[in-house]
């Protein structure tokens, strides 16, 4: 059992970090996770090329550490298709967050429902393994009928309850979209 909960914890963090990279119209340093930077003959997360902070609601800013990076940070960020425009401030790269209309809104809702998906996939596929599982034990003569239907039960109530946390995160994020 604590292995079936700890897998589906897993699709559930998974959730909480893709959910965490979807843009909201706040600032959130997040959001420039998923960008990879040339740099020095090889591509690199930009967390390891600069400083990412949201100093404003608005606004975010990457402090480069190597100036002649500066560039190729900006380009990065353009290139990473979050629809975000950076502009070179000496050292820095700002990035203001435009705002969002509400077509765009309906898309970052429709991607959120998508990663919500998948994770309830995800949460299901442990809970099949968890049945058969006790399927075969079963099978084996290793559980008895009542003690296979018991585990049943407990493993339908764990996928329930992960369900239900999968829904709860979504709403939660649909509501952080719209209200921006």
């Amino acid at each position: 059992m604590s292995d079936l909960e700890q897998r589906m914890t897993g699709a559930l963090n998974a959730l909480q970090k893709e959910f965490q990279g979807l843009r909201t119209g706040r600032a959130s340093v997040d959001l420039l996770n998923p960008v990879t930077v040339d740099a020095y003959g090889s591509s690199m997360p930009l967390n390891q090329v600069g400083t990412v902070s949201a100093p404003e609601a608005r606004t975010l800013t990457v402090q480069v550490w190597d100036k002649g990076m500066v560039a190729s940070v900006e380009k990065a960020i353009r290139d990473a298709g979050l629809g975000l425009n950076p502009v070179a401030d000496g050292q820095s790269v700002r990035v203001p967050m435009p705002e969002l209309n509400e077509e765009r809104r309906q898309e970052l809702i429709k991607v959120a429902k998508k990663y919500a998906e998948e994770a309830r996939i995800a949460i299901r596929n442990v809970r099949r393994d968890g049945m058969d599982v006790i399927k075969k034990q079963q099978k084996d003569g290793d559980l008895s009928e009542d003690d296979a239907k018991r585990e049943e039960n407990d493993v339908q109530k764990l996928t329930d309850n992960f369900v239900k946390q999968v829904d709860t995160l979504l709403s939660s994020k649909e509501t952080d979209i719209m209200q921006v």
